[in-house]
């Protein structure tokens, strides 16, 4: 992504900050239900919003009203999660927060390793209780469910950048 123009720090300035704090309390709200941490979701949430896509933790501070503290965990929980990167301001010191366009296609495809992880684990858990016990067949469909979604899940990415492409561009 490219830095804002002066244009798209008016147009940002132009929005009604009550929208967007709707906006992003909302979408932090779904993710919170959907398992994530508060502050990282609201965190997440704003970055999303921003038209840059980036912000310093000052920024992050002041519109979400919270804590260089609590900032500083919830870069630190959502960048172990691939979900933003670090980047330092030119001729700075100050870092700048960022989520990038296919935030979603790094953090589900990263996902895999854990996938793995369990995928041995299970192995494991089959090969212990035995694959003709009742909780050795559960875990092995469990494996089997596992390596299901990891295959299905590589094709639907390969769809997807296809996807992507075609309506959005090559980066």
């Amino acid at each position: 992504m490219t830095e804002p123009t002066e244009a798209d720090r008016d147009a940002a300035t132009a929005r009604d900050a009550e929208a967007v704090s709707k906006f992003v309390e909302s979408f932090a709200a779904q993710l919170v239900e959907a398992g994530m941490q508060r502050m990282p979701a609201r965190v997440f949430a704003a970055l999303l919003s921003s038209d840059s896509g980036a912000m310093t933790s000052v920024e992050l501070g002041e519109q979400l009203r919270i804590s260089p503290a609590a900032v500083s965990g919830a870069v630190r929980y959502l960048a172990q999660q691939h979900m933003v990167s670090r980047e330092r301001e030119p001729g700075s010191r100050r870092e700048r927060y960022r989520v990038h366009s296919n935030q979603w296609y790094e953090a589900i495809t990263n996902r895999e390793a854990v996938v793995k992880r369990w995928e041995y684990a299970l192995r494991e858990g089959v090969d212990s209780l035995g694959g003709d016990t009742p909780a050795g067949r559960r875990l092995a469909e469990t494996l089997a469910f596992f390596e299901f979604i990891e295959t299905e899940i590589a094709r639907m990415m390969d769809r997807w950048r296809v996807h992507r492409e075609q309506h959005f561009g090559k980066d």
